[in-house]
């Protein structure tokens, strides 16, 4: 199984496949290298790494004062020097982009450039509010089935997604078991979200500021509650050269298989 050891002796969990540029993938909050399920078979020409966070997957529980995207951007360091990168490129969703942000603050030289999924220096009030009432909390439901017969209604903003696609996502999200469905990641996640609900937010701008000159694409989902249409526009008029693209009848957040998305990360890739 791959895996390195952190400079704190966490195991991680990482997946690498391909040849080409490298680009790392990294989840949403609560997700797993499984995120990029459905976009890895159309990413031609890259070596494609995935990461399991520190508390999520098959990577080892941490101090919950460690779950912060600057620890875990460290974590991303460490893994590229592990696997003797020099630099590479970041495919970010949600947490992974504010943790693409980060490195582009504290270690700009190691980036090829980042393509944002459905994140931006402005975080919805509304969209980080819906996290705080799941995260850390297992599902009633028993099993996939039951799970999805309510999904379509839990997942807000998502239209004309098929149920077998729905029924992808949730064994991608949950554990099955005699028990019940089992959460992918360590509750104690939830800590860092309500702190950070509780206290005044953090400016963000200057750390997407600091992406300016790389190979820059965001991605918003057309229904996002956590990505607004005027935060998505002013990272437009701030970085003028970004690759923008909306993905119509996704909300939080595209699959990235969606054409549009994909025209997108294949027009950055190119520039990488």
């Amino acid at each position: 199984m791959p895996e390195f050891v952190t400079s704190d002796k966490l195991r991680l969990y990482f997946t690498d496949e391909g040849e080409g540029t490298p680009i790392v993938c990294l989840a949403g909050l609560t997700r797993t290298h499984r995120d990029f399920d459905f976009v890895a078979p159309h990413l031609e020409g890259v070596r494609l790494i995935r990461l399991d966070y520190r508390g999520r997957g098959r990577s080892d529980w941490a101090d919950p004062a460690s779950y912060t995207p600057l620890v875990e951007a460290g974590d991303v360091l460490e893994l590229l020097d592990h696997l003797d990168i020099g630099q590479a490129g970041i495919l970010g969703t949600s947490r992974g982009g504010l943790i693409a942000m980060t490195i582009a603050a504290m270690a700009p030289a190691r980036l090829l450039g980042v393509a944002l999924n459905d994140i931006g220096p402005v975080l919805n009030q509304v969209g980080l509010e819906r996290i705080g009432t799941f995260i850390g909390k297992k599902p009633s439901h028993k099993s996939y089935a039951a799970l999805l017969e309510v999904w379509p209604d839990l997942a807000q903003g998502f239209d004309n997604v098929p149920l077998s696609r729905f029924r992808e996502e949730i064994v991608r999200l949950y554990h099955e078991t005699d028990a019940g469905l089992e959460l992918t990641y360590d509750p104690a996640l939830q800590q860092g979200v309500h702190a950070a609900l509780e206290s005044d937010p953090v400016d963000l701008w200057p750390f997407f500021n600091a992406l300016k000159g790389l190979p820059l694409c965001a991605l918003r989902g057309a229904n996002s509650n956590l990505l607004s249409a005027e935060t998505f526009a002013e990272m437009q008029t701030a970085i003028p050269q970004m690759i923008a693209a909306e993905v119509a009848d996704r909300g939080h957040v595209p699959y990235l298989d969606e054409p549009e998305a994909l025209a997108a990360l294949k027009q950055w890739i190119d520039q990488l």
